[in-house]
């Protein structure tokens, strides 16, 4: 529990203070320190940002930062973009997830070095 607290605390930081996904700490760390196997991990890390998601955004709304007619579009499409990943998801080894997962992250990790 403790571990789990703290990285809900970890990816709470990350995600409000650089606008990152929380899943880029929460998928990792529930696979090395929790023991989940990656797609496990994956469907815990989804349903874990929600409500950081939404309170977010909600604080974001108040500074004035938030864009609600491109965030509601965007939510909408990518929901049967969701479907199909899940699906995809159960289908595909979960070594090929878990390498590309990890060349998603490197290529966020080179964006953010360049910029």
């Amino acid at each position: 529990m403790i571990t789990a607290a703290l990285l809900g605390v970890l990816a709470g930081l990350t995600a409000g203070v650089m606008g990152t996904g929380g899943g880029a700490v929460f998928v990792p760390a529930l696979a090395l320190f929790a023991g989940l196997g990656h797609v496990e991990a994956e469907a815990s890390s989804l349903v874990a940002i929600v409500p950081m998601a939404l309170l977010g955004s909600w604080r974001q709304h108040r500074y004035g930062n938030l864009r609600l007619r491109p965030a509601v579009q965007l939510g909408l499409l990518a929901a049967p973009g969701a479907v199909a990943g899940v699906v995809l998801a159960n289908a595909v080894p979960e070594r090929a997830l878990e390498l590309a997962f990890a060349g998603v992250l490197v290529l966020a990790a080179v964006q953010l070095l360049r910029r």
